[in-house]
């Protein structure tokens, strides 16, 4: 265990322990983890070796942990591998080192390195490339000369027309014009045997080459898959209770079935794995970002960030068995006694102000929702139906209908933008322009749903003009730091756009306060839909409603 578990370089006797290990998909950090991440920043700082792949960007992570009962430290970890390797002196090693040089991977890994060498190579084969010039030729040609003699044949068909339409013509001349077509018509079938003939031969030689290609390329996803699968069952991963399960019986009954890329390697995994191995006690953990952001992502330096859903929840889930973990804090029912605001009724429609921290309709948390609230409400009407939905931790106004009819039309403004809907926000940073438009792709990020990310090839567009509405706010959740108020006004309604916009450094790079997601966790999210203007579906008033803000 020599210079893996650290202690803690400042005095932390003042410091009260958490009751409960930290929940790692969204917590706030522990003042322990606080101080072990400003430990770790200031050790990284002096590897000027490592500066410029940090700098690229990494995830690190901290364990504060109990050793032999009494001693309070902490283990670090890094996500992946740095500078080329899994081994440092100061963090943790990994489950599994796949960088081992005599390791049964890195040997696979060659063979699979070399097949796609191979590959190369033919794919570069000048011989491969005259084939593949001769067929194209010989294609060329066929169609050339095919198409010339379809012209002859045109003409000499509508001779034989004029021919016949004259009346001059005798039995001989009229059984000479028949021969004449019949023997173009198998002159036409000979010449594309011919042809066809020969483009075989070509498309042969190619062929020789784009077999041996397919038989590597088969061979090499055969070997790819069986080497990924074995690594997987070499991540034996532990946990609380002292259980073991591999990464393949881990992932076995989840929707993914097979382990995604990078499973096992983040640094939460790492964490555990090392600290049930040496008989440290957990007791709180974090992980936070150092460098740039990845392209597309919204990641900020020194920031903390909640494990990974796709690669960590499956391993997560298992390695805190036996652990006294935090609740999930989503599924904690803030709000029971909490009324739902209405502000505009008719006997077609309502509009209701959700309260953050509160689903609009069910989903997988098992916790309670504005439309179930609302059902319990109004009992006596048959169905009310979400026109559009607001994110759990936004608050503000919501179109609820009351029949299908009138359920489709309002949809039908929202899908069509004759809906006007107005945000107020505030912005963890400096907004530079007082006014603006912004328009970024978003997608989801299949590794971390439900994150987004901006991708200029899979992203739909996404357009929100925004105005800034006060500088230099002051409030407690973000004491010391600059905070802007802005008005956003979404002409696109995409998944966490708002959000996604604010955050990334070519929209606002500035996040909503209180964004967990793409920024710093705070008592809210800082996020309100304030005003929304749409026209009745029956009486074709135009209904404004407005909700300003508690913020």
């Amino acid at each position: 265990m020599a210079n893996k578990f650290h202690c803690f370089d400042n005095d932390i006797s003042g410091i009260d322990l958490p009751l409960q290990f930290t929940y790692p998909f969204y917590y706030k950090p522990h003042p322990l983890c606080v101080m072990a991440s400003e430990q770790v920043r200031r050790y990284i700082s002096m590897r000027s070796d490592w500066t410029d792949e940090l700098a690229a960007g990494k995830m690190i992570g901290v364990l504060v942990a109990r050793k032999n009962d009494e001693e309070i430290g902490f283990l670090a970890a890094f996500s992946g591998n740095l500078a080329g390797s899994n081994m440092h002196e100061y963090f943790v090693p990994p489950v599994y080192d796949l960088l081992n040089p005599d390791g049964f991977f890195r040997k696979g890994e060659a063979e699979i390195t070399a097949m796609n060498a191979e590959i190369r190579n033919i794919e570069n084969d000048v011989e491969y490339h005259k084939a593949k010039e001769r067929l194209q030729s010989a294609v060329k040609e066929a169609e050339a000369s095919i198409k010339e003699f379809k012209i002859l044949m045109a003409k000499s068909k509508a001779r034989r027309h004029e021919v016949r339409d004259s009346g001059f013509a005798d039995e001989a001349r009229l059984a000479g014009l028949i021969a004449e077509s019949r023997f173009q018509q198998s002159e036409l079938k000979r010449l594309r045997t011919n042809r066809q003939r020969r483009i075989d031969e070509e498309k042969a030689k190619v062929d020789y080459f784009t077999n041996r290609i397919k038989l590597l390329q088969s061979s090499r996803k055969e070997q790819s898959a069986e080497l990924q699968m074995r690594m997987f069952r070499h991540f034996e991963m532990l946990n609380a209770k002292g259980e073991k399960c591999d990464l393949c019986q881990i992932f076995a009954d989840t929707p993914q079935v097979v382990p995604p890329a990078g499973a096992g390697e983040c640094a939460a995994p790492k964490l555990l794995q090392y600290a049930f191995k040496n008989n440290l006690k957990p007791i709180a953990m974090a992980e936070f970002w150092v460098g740039e952001s990845p392209q597309g992502e919204m990641r900020r330096e020194g920031n903390f960030y909640p494990a990974c859903q796709s690669k960590c929840g499956p391993i997560l889930t298992f390695m805190l068995q036996g652990l006294d973990v935090e609740p999930n804090p989503l599924l904690k029912i803030r709000l029971h006694d909490a009324d739902i605001e209405v502000l505009y009724e008719d006997e077609w429609l309502l509009v209701v102000n959700k309260p953050a921290g509160m689903l609009t309709v069910p989903g997988k948390l098992d916790a309670d929702s504005l439309i179930q609230r609302l059902q319990r409400r109004f009992p006596e009407v048959n169905e009310l139906m979400i026109v559009h939905r607001l994110d759990m931790a936004t608050s503000g106004l919501l179109i609820i209908a009351k029949t299908k009819e009138v359920h489709r039309s309002l949809q039908s403004q929202f899908v069509s933008r004759r809906v006007t809907k107005r945000y107020v926000a505030l912005l963890d940073g400096k907004v530079k322009d007082a006014e603006g438009l912004i328009k970024l792709p978003i997608c989801v990020n299949p590794d971390d749903r439900p994150r987004q990310i901006v991708n200029y090839e899979y992203g739909r567009m996404a357009f929100t003009r925004y105005e800034v509405i006060e500088r230099n706010v002051k409030i407690d959740d973000a004491e010391g730091r600059e905070v802007t108020r802005v008005n956003f006004f979404p002409i696109t309604g995409r998944t966490h756009q708002l959000r996604v916009h604010a955050a990334h450094h070519l929209g606002l790079d500035a996040p909503i306060l209180g964004d967990a997601l793409y920024g710093q966790p705070a008592s809210r999210l800082y996020l309100h839909a304030e005003f929304i203007s749409f026209v009745h579906p029956v009486t074709w008033a135009t209904i404004k409603v407005e909700k300003k803000a508690d913020f």
